[in-house]
């Protein structure tokens, strides 16, 4: 049973806790004292809170930069994260305040990407959730492009990643060997081994198992859709079986 991280925001106790700007964020946010997995109040803040609400902080600052109206942004969001019935005020009342604190967005990427440097597969998770976001309106646009590119840099991925990522999302050169991460010079037998490696590395069982939030695994979920569509257009293209 997934508990919903709504009533883990503890407030002053959780921002401590977790410091930075994401910590000050917490910090103004009401809610139920944490308790954490281990009992203690000042604890490690749980991984699901830190990750969503980095994607609620870079996500409102990405709306602030390009202008959209925050409801559609919150309504995206929404699609990734379970947010309980009666909740939705309180999201947007999040998304409000990360809006108008005085960091700029850069301060919240490098504390995410520090949370998180050991764990590429999770920073990529936090790209994918932007990148959905900032499809609400039906298209990224070209702000939101380069505030993403700027986020993927600080995160320390490179423009060939960043290119890879973007490509699940926006079709820019509608290259599927660009989302598989492929050359087209590799034999049917090195491709399909490939895709197979890449199926693995990143099925949503494969998240589950690692203990990350539901919001990754619903966002590589996605991901994988991603990947397997690719696929099979270059397996129509070489006539693979």
């Amino acid at each position: 049973m997934i508990q919903s991280i709504w009533g883990k925001l503890g407030g002053v106790g959780l921002g401590l806790a977790l410091g930075g700007p994401i910590g000050a964020l917490l910090g103004g946010v009401a809610g139920h004292m944490l308790i954490d997995r281990e009992g203690a109040i000042f604890g490690r803040p749980p991984r699901d809170v830190v990750f969503t609400m980095g994607l609620v902080a870079l996500a409102a600052k990405m709306a602030k930069a390009d202008g959209v109206v925050v409801d559609r942004e919150v309504e995206a969001f929404e699609q990734i994260v379970e947010v309980p019935a009666g909740e939705h005020e309180r999201v947007k009342r999040l998304f409000d305040l990360a809006k108008q604190t005085p960091e700029g967005f850069e301060a919240y990427a490098r504390q995410i990407g520090d949370l998180f440097k050991d764990e590429p597969a999770l920073l990529e998770d936090v790209l994918d959730g932007l990148f959905h976001i900032a499809k609400a309106d039906g298209a990224v646009h070209e702000a939101e492009f380069a505030y993403l590119r700027d986020v993927a840099a600080i995160f320390s991925f490179s423009d060939a990643d960043f290119q890879r990522i973007a490509a699940r999302h926006v079709r820019q050169a509608d290259d599927p060997y660009l989302i598989l991460k492929a050359d087209r010079a590799m034999s049917d037998e090195d491709l399909r081994r490939h895709y197979r490696k890449l199926v693995a590395e990143n099925h949503p069982d494969r998240e589950i198992a690692r203990g990350l939030p539901p919001e990754a695994v619903k966002i590589a979920t996605e991901r994988l859709a991603v990947i397997n569509a690719a696929w099979e257009r270059v397996a129509a293209e070489r006539q693979l079986r």
